[in-house]
């Protein structure tokens, strides 16, 4: 791909020119002028530059009201939004008001058109597919929509119309910039009224396509089905930094198809291996494509914004692209195996408690020797499902591939490891070859007998949950000799069992505690445990100022921990 040629076309002359004299003399010899994005003026308080790399005074002298003044008579009227701008330029002033309604604040965006910055997704947009940005502000949002629109108006010919709620598009005054080239752009009198200048761009102007600068209300999601389904391209930019964001968003939600909680048929949820009450994308999304810009250079792409709502209700971790411009100014795809924002939405329910841990820690080698300081660590088998999912799915594993249920993942994970056992832990009945359950969960749950043979899969019990009975087990399953004086295997046993199962419950506890009561309030249900353990881990949580109680019936006998 041929290296790109980025121009920076801004007009920060104009911009200086509404500044107080001092403070526009210092910024005109300032070394990093070209690169300043916004001057911010409080009243009673030192001027600001604010640069890409930092922030620095400009006077030693507070801001008066008379400073402030000077640059408002140079503007145009603010808005609705106390947004003002400067005839045929890309800035923006954005002021602040006290309770009489007079300005006591300024803050100076610097506007540029910048010529270039879409080429990580030229081919996306030629597609004509609709395209979501997300994004923090000043990452750049703005400045691509623009790029976009000029693009498509210019270079393929097709009619575009910009939605400026703030003219921050296209420009302040009645004559676009030049930077949107031949789209035409329908300014906004009120930002409420967004959603109904849409429709009319719609009904009334013919376009091809339709560009929206942050979208953020419920009626301006529904206008943009709306246009949508008339068979218009969108490119518009929505509040949040990921995917994730707008499914937890009711009221953006509806960009990437809606969310809705469904009853699943006992078969239906059988077959999933699920619970029968499951979250489900409810419609075709609004926008088929959506980029998170996570710097101005580095994007990460959705290419089919449905599959990846899909696959993250489901509780698993889409793979999406990543593209980024290398130094010679080419773009680099690669392939993320995680989600930008590297956990895990919604996880789907479990027929066994599994304590939904973070992955926090970093990935460990199957061949590592179990320590002390291991254990210590907090090492726990589902911090690495999602990262071993796959390995357990690829073609050319052969390790086989086992659903742990009701069981002591962490315990599991001991033996496999000290054994080294060509076993892998999988959190799908579905990519399962083979189920492992204690025997009184496998005895009392038809459900479970019956999920084994719709599924084909062979079902292992465990007599109980301990690491020698764990270790029979799992010999059984790979056909080896389960002699109980073999030397090696044995020794390493012996190892394994030796470790004091008091701390595994404890860290078990303290990890739930810091990682899901507190953080996210959220009250979690532990693993089974015996009476002495749950009162080891009762006196942890009080340690914490938090609630706890024993639930289920033995053996199932379990703690559930409340938050404050």
């Amino acid at each position: 791909m041929p290296s790109l040629l980025m121009q920076n076309h801004n007009d920060l002359q104009q911009l200086l020119d509404i500044l107080p004299q001092e403070i526009q003399q210092r910024l005109e010899h300032h070394f990093h002028h070209d690169v300043l994005v916004e001057v911010v003026l409080d009243f009673g308080r030192r001027p600001e530059a604010r640069f890409p790399g930092g922030a620095e005074y400009l006077s030693q002298q507070p801001v008066t009201r008379q400073q402030l003044q000077h640059c408002v008579s140079r503007l145009g009227q603010f808005g609705g939004d106390n947004r003002a701008g400067i005839e045929q330029t890309l800035h923006r002033i954005s002021a602040i008001r006290n309770r009489q309604g007079e300005i006591i604040g300024l803050t100076c965006r610097v506007g540029r058109a910048i010529h270039g910055t879409i080429a990580l997704i030229r081919d996306l947009v030629e597609t004509g597919q609709s395209i979501l940005m997300l994004g923090r502000p000043g990452v750049g949002k703005t400045t691509a929509l623009r790029e976009i629109a000029r693009v498509l108006a210019d270079d393929l010919n097709k009619r575009v119309v910009i939605i400026d709620s703030s003219n921050e598009i296209a420009g302040d005054g009645d004559i676009p910039h030049p930077a949107i080239g031949r789209a035409r752009r329908m300014q906004v009198a009120r930002p409420e009224l967004q959603h109904q200048v849409m429709i009319e761009a719609v009904e009334n102007h013919m376009p091809e396509v339709i560009v929206i600068d942050e979208i953020g209300t419920e009626l301006e999601a529904l206008a943009a089905r709306t246009i949508a389904e008339r068979g218009v391209q969108l490119v518009g930019t929505a509040h949040g930094n990921a995917i994730e964001n707008l499914i937890k968003n009711p009221t953006l939600s509806d960009l990437v198809g809606g969310i809705e909680s469904v009853t699943l048929g006992d078969e239906e949820a059988r077959r999933r291996g699920s619970q029968k009450s499951v979250l489900e994308r409810k419609a075709p999304p609004t926008f088929q494509i959506a980029v998170e810009m996570l710097e101005r250079q580095r994007w990460i792409v959705h290419e089919n914004v449905a599959e990846t709502v899909d696959t993250l209700l489901r509780g698993r971790q889409p793979q999406p692209q990543q593209r980024m411009l290398n130094e010679q100014g080419q773009v680099v795809i690669t392939k993320e195996t995680t989600s930008a924002s590297g956990t895990t939405l919604i996880r789907p329910h479990r027929p066994a408690q599994v304590l939904p841990f973070p992955k926090a820690q970093p990935k460990r080698q199957w061949d590592a020797p179990l320590t002390k300081t291991a254990i210590d660590a907090g090492w726990n088998a589902f911090d690495y499902l999602d990262q071993d999912d796959e390995l357990a799915q690829g073609q050319d594993d052969p390790k086989m591939r086992v659903y742990p249920y009701a069981i002591s993942t962490y315990q599991l994970e001991q033996v496999i490891d000290a054994l080294h056992l060509p076993l892998t832990l999988v959190k799908h009945v579905s990519d399962a070859d083979a189920i492992v359950a204690l025997r009184s969960h496998a005895r009392k749950h038809d459900n479970l007998q019956r999920l084994a043979k719709n599924q084909r899969i062979p079902l292992y019990v465990i007599k109980a949950n301990t690491i020698p009975h764990m270790t029979r087990t799992l010999r059984q399953i790979l056909g080896m000799d389960q002699r109980d004086d073999s030397g090696d295997w044995q020794m390493n046993v012996n190892e394994v069992s030796g470790r004091d199962e008091e701390l595994t419950a404890l860290e078990e506890a303290r990890l739930a505690v810091e990682q899901v009561v507190i953080p996210q309030q959220q009250p979690v249900e532990l693993l089974p445990r015996s009476s002495w353990l749950r009162k080891l881990q009762h006196e942890l949580v009080e340690r914490y100022r938090l609630n706890s109680h024993s639930v289920g019936d033995e053996p199932d006998r379990r703690l559930r921990i409340y938050p404050a």
